[in-house]
């Protein structure tokens, strides 16, 4: 079951993302939406399951973007 807490951090998480011109990365959302960057990490991938956002690894990090509907 998906705690209160948990649907707050992805309602947060889009928000950011929704905000940003250029894609992010998981540190920027983890210190935008004040989480850890295992947890920033975990609700991205699942964002990006539900196709919400999506996700590419540039380099060594993962950047996201908002997926305009």
């Amino acid at each position: 079951m998906i705690s209160h807490r948990e649907k707050d951090i992805d309602k947060m998480i889009l928000s950011y993302l929704e905000k940003s011109d250029w894609p992010v990365t998981t540190e920027m959302v983890a210190k935008g939406v004040s989480v850890s960057w295992n947890t920033a990490q975990i609700h991205l991938y699942k964002l990006q399951a539900e196709g919400k956002i999506k996700g590419k690894r540039v380099g060594r990090q993962n950047q996201w973007i908002r997926i305009k509907s």
